[in-house]
């Protein structure tokens, strides 16, 4: 899978800014309405990040935290759905979102991972 490193950018924008927006309608639940908050603009935050990595395994760091901030909205968007704080249809479209994010963070980690070892000289 080939990940454009801007389309990626530019969803994981998007998709905070989407959790953002559902958020502001929800009433209680403000610590989980927080943490789903920060994890999702996390997501894009240490991708931003990576940008500017010292080296290539830093790099790949900021990408696996990227992908651990990306796991931990999928939890705080569970229980918003769970207590009927988000709509089936809210929880779908964002958790999609999410596992498409996720599944192109796991698509650049692998990559970055191979060159890595491709740089290496035996």
């Amino acid at each position: 899978m080939i990940v454009n490193k801007n389309e990626l950018r530019e969803m994981t924008i998007q998709f905070a800014l989407s959790v953002s927006e559902i958020c502001d309608d929800i009433k209680g639940c403000r610590s989980y309405v927080d943490q789903v908050i920060r994890s999702s603009s996390s997501v894009g935050a240490n991708l931003f990040e990576a940008k500017y990595a010292q080296s290539r395994a830093d790099f790949i760091h900021k990408l696996e935290i990227s992908l651990k901030e990306c796991s931990e909205t999928e939890y705080w968007l569970e229980l918003l759905y769970r207590k009927n704080k988000i709509t089936d249809e809210q929880y779908k479209l964002l958790n999609n979102t999410r596992g498409t994010i996720q599944r192109k963070l796991i698509a650049s980690i692998t990559t970055a991972k191979k060159n890595n070892h491709d740089d290496v000289k035996l």
